[in-house]
């Protein structure tokens, strides 16, 4: 059976005490459950509700339209997944609200049919999490720490009921930095020229 110590952020699927690949992960039927993998073990997350789905939304529109008018790169739709394992480890892909990755690093994704069939294994350069009312720091913490060892670079929790944004870099045990309504994000060198006056989100 699968532990919430393994993805505190997420519960345990009823029924499935085995591991499970990347691959039977495609192919997992779509009930409205988000599903992710930690170590080969499936957990799920609940649909979003609509004070959750309001924030991610208007942030996506700002960085999307960031990133497309700046040609930055790609800035990737809610929930897909990443296959962030490395060769020899058990399955690991997470679906970040919003990721975002380098112009540069484009080339890596698969391309065409392969697009369809397999989840991008790469760690985009920043992950957004927004959470969601049932979701608190102690568990998203966890999930904070655990992108940056699979490479992530930045990492931006959101808390749309407290109106909080936690700063996550690579190393640290604790958040970077918290901002609050009257703080203006910014996407340092990772997304060059974007602030966003945290007012402008959390109306």
């Amino acid at each position: 059976m699968v532990t919430r110590s393994i993805a505190p952020w997420a519960e345990p699927v009823p029924g499935v005490d085995r591991e499970i690949t990347a691959d039977e992960l495609l192919s997992w039927p779509d009930d409205g459950w988000q599903y992710e993998l930690v170590e080969g073990r499936l957990v799920r997350m609940p649909p979003t509700m609509r004070g959750h789905g309001r924030v991610l939304m208007a942030f996506l529109l700002q960085i999307g339209r960031h990133v497309e008018d700046n040609q930055l790169g790609l800035t990737t739709p809610p929930d897909e997944g990443f296959l962030l394992s490395r060769p020899g480890q058990k399955d690991i892909v997470l679906a970040p609200d919003i990721a975002f990755i380098r112009a540069n690093r484009l080339t890596q994704l698969p391309q065409g049919e392969e697009s369809w069939r397999r989840y991008s294994a790469l760690a985009p350069d920043l992950v957004v999490e927004i959470a969601s009312p049932s979701q608190f720091r102690p568990e998203m913490a966890a999930k904070a720490r655990l992108y940056p060892e699979l490479g992530v670079l930045l990492v931006w929790v959101f808390w749309p009921r407290h109106k909080r944004v936690d700063i996550w870099r690579p190393g640290g045990d604790q958040p970077v930095a918290t901002l609050g309504v009257d703080d203006s994000l910014d996407g340092e060198e990772i997304l060059p020229g974007f602030t966003l006056p945290l007012a402008q989100l959390f109306t």
